[in-house]
C-alpha cells in the first residue's frame, strides 16, 4: 500500500497508563491517576445533576455549528460566533491547523520541551519541524523568532507550557507577537489558561483582535473536568476561522458534549474553587521538592514538574505498584524528571509519602 513515507517508524501517542490495567497488573484494590492533567475533583455539580436527568435523542446526528455553545462562549468572552471554532478537544484543532498549513516545503517552529501533537502532526503532513530548547523550562521566544524564516508556516507557544506548567512574561510574549511576520500563523495553546494565578500576567484575549494571524487554543479537559467530552475551541479573527472550519470534520462535537460544556462554562463558582485548591495542593509539592532539595519548574497549572535525582522510569514503575501513575519524564523528554498532576490534599500527601519510601529505598534520600 502507498502509505506517506513520514508514517514509517512513527508511532502513535503514548497516553497515560489506564486505571484497570494498573489494578489488574499489580494486584490493587485502588490506583490514583495523576499522569493526564485531568481536574481531581471532576466537573460541576450542575453537569453531573445534568447528566442524571438528560434526555437526549442520541439517534440524531448533533448540530454541526454547535449553535448553543458558540453563542455562550461568544457571550463568555465579548466575541463574535464568527470568531470561534470548536473542535473534538484542542488535539482536534492542532490537527486541523496543522492539515490546513502544514505540508512538504514549508516548516514550522516550536519548543523543546513542549507538547508532542504540534510536532508528531506535522511530520504527518511532511512539514519540517524546528524546535528550539528552552530556556530553564521556558519559552526562548528570541530564539524561535530567529529560527523563522520564509518558509516558516506556523509557530507554537504552549502558555502556560506542557510538561514543565511554565509561562513567558507578558513583555517577552508581546514583543513576540508584534515581531513574527504577518504571513506565519501563529498558534498560542492555552489549554492550562484557568489555573494560571500569576497576578502580573495580563489576559491575553485581546491579542486575536490585534493579530490576524493569530489563534487561540482552550480546552474544556482540564480545569472543566470534561476531559471525557471531548470539547476545544479556538478564538481568532473570522477570515481566520473560516480558512481553518472547512478542514474540520462534520459533526465533530456530541449532542452531550456541546451540552454539558455550556452548562460547565456557565459555573465560573467552581472553576474559582478548582483555582484555589489547586493552589493548595500545588504549595505541598513545592514545600516537599523545597525541602528535599529537588529542583521544580515554577508551575501556573494543574501539574508540577520536578526532579527525582535518579531513573524517571524506575519512579514511574515503583509509583505504579503503589498504586499512583504518573508521567516518567522519559516519555517527556526529561530523564531524571516526572511529571505529577496536582490530585486533592489527601492524594498529593499520600504520594509524596510514597514518593519518599522509593526515593530513600533508592539512595537518593538518607
Amino acid at each position: 500500500m502507498k502509505w506517506k513515507q513520514q508514517l514509517h517508524g512513527m508511532k502513535a501517542y503514548q497516553p497515560g497508563k489506564p486505571i484497570e490495567e494498573v489494578k489488574k497488573q499489580f494486584g490493587l484494590d485502588e490506583v490514583v491517576k495523576l499522569a493526564s492533567n485531568e481536574n481531581p475533583f471532576g466537573s460541576s455539580p450542575k453537569v453531573k445533576a445534568f447528566l442524571q436527568s438528560d434526555a437526549s435523542n442520541h439517534a440524531m446526528y448533533p448540530d454541526g455549528y454547535a449553535q448553543n455553545l458558540r453563542t455562550s462562549l461568544a457571550n463568555f468572552y465579548g466575541v463574535e460566533e464568527a470568531e470561534l471554532i470548536i473542535g473534538n478537544g484542542s488535539d482536534d484543532l492542532i490537527a486541523i491547523i496543522t492539515r490546513a498549513l502544514l505540508y512538504p516545503g514549508v516548516n514550522t517552529v516550536m519548543a523543546d520541551l513542549s507538547f508532542s501533537q504540534y510536532w508528531h502532526n506535522a511530520e504527518i503532513e511532511g512539514a519540517e519541524v524546528r524546535k528550539i530548547p528552552m530556556n530553564d523550562g521556558v519559552h526562548n521566544l528570541e530564539a524561535m523568532l530567529e529560527a523563522i524564516d520564509e518558509n516558516t508556516s506556523v509557530v507554537w507557544v504552549c502558555n502556560p507550557n506542557n510538561p514543565t506548567g511554565t509561562i513567558v512574561s507578558d513583555e517577552a510574549l508581546r514583543a513576540f507577537l508584534a515581531a513574527v511576520p504577518k504571513d506565519v500563523f501563529i498558534v498560542l495553546d492555552e489549554a492550562y489558561i484557568e489555573y494560571v494565578n500569576d497576578p502580573t500576567t495580563e489576559d491575553t484575549l485581546h491579542y486575536f483582535r490585534e493579530y490576524s494571524n493569530l489563534i487561540l487554543l482552550r480546552t474544556f479537559s482540564k480545569a472543566y473536568g470534561l476531559a471525557s467530552f471531548r470539547v476545544g475551541y479556538g478564538i481568532a479573527q473570522a477570515e481566520v476561522i473560516a480558512k481553518l472550519d472547512p478542514v474540520r470534520a462534520p459533526f465533530n462535537n456530541t449532542i452531550l458534549s456541546q451540552k454539558v460544556a455550556q452548562i460547565a462554562l456557565g459555573d465560573q463558582e467552581y472553576i474559582a474553587s478548582c483555582r484555589v485548591a489547586n493552589e493548595k495542593g500545588k504549595q505541598q509539592f513545592v514545600a516537599f521538592c523545597e525541602s528535599q532539595g529537588l529542583k521544580y519548574f515554577p508551575s501556573q497549572t494543574n501539574f508540577i514538574m520536578f526532579e527525582v535525582k535518579m531513573s524517571s522510569q524506575v519512579v514511574f514503575e515503583e509509583m505504579m505498584k503503589r498504586g499512583f501513575i504518573i508521567r516518567s519524564g522519559v516519555a517527556l523528554g526529561l530523564e531524571g524528571f516526572i511529571r505529577v498532576t496536582i490530585g486533592t490534599e489527601q492524594q498529593n500527601e499520600k504520594f509524596l509519602q510514597l514518593l519518599s519510601e522509593v526515593l530513600k529505598e533508592q539512595g537518593v534520600f538518607e
